[in-house]
């Protein structure tokens, strides 16, 4: 009994030895790879700022080169719009395909009167600004036309008020 009592003792001594190890090699793999990281932000944050150094530098020379033809306030007026129009082309292609119509549910084969797809987003980008509506077909048993109030008698106090 005393042997397999020493053996125990091992092998806690084993286990808390290995787990040790496990953390300690965790822990470092972790820090190597925040190290990495946190060089790849520096990186892009230093990235950034030069590229809003030469944007700016690009700006100016466009508005230096229209005030040799223009008048001064004029020069500075076209390069804004200019840079507006930039940026509006860049927010609309980072945005999602909203903006862009699908061919899902659009164009000549889409039904008059058809719902949207339930895929359309808000103009702010939200998503859909309502739950989409289940696939039931209309005059099906229980369920009310389409755009039409319920009635009193279409729902049973007794039945639960949600669908499986």
């Amino acid at each position: 009994m005393e042997r397999l009592d020493h053996l125990e003792h091992l092998d806690r001594h084993l286990v808390d030895e290995l787990a040790q190890v496990a953390r300690e090699t965790v822990r470092e793999e972790l820090r190597e790879q925040a190290r990495k990281q946190r060089r790849t932000a520096t990186l892009y944050a230093a990235s950034g700022a030069v590229a809003l150094y030469a944007g700016a530098a690009l700006a100016l020379a466009v508005g230096l080169a229209l005030a040799l033809g223009l008048p001064d306030w004029a020069a500075a007026l076209i390069t804004a719009a200019i840079l507006g129009a930039v940026a509006y082309a860049l927010r609309s292609a980072a945005r999602p395909s909203a903006s862009r119509p699908t061919t899902a549910g659009h164009g000549a084969d889409a039904t008059p009167g058809s719902p949207a797809p339930t895929t359309a987003q808000q103009p702010s980008g939200l998503g859909t600004p309502y739950p989409p509506m289940p696939p039931v077909a209309p005059g099906a048993a229980g369920t009310p036309e389409p755009g039409a109030a319920p009635r009193r008698n279409d729902t049973d106090p007794e039945q639960p008020h949600h669908r499986a």
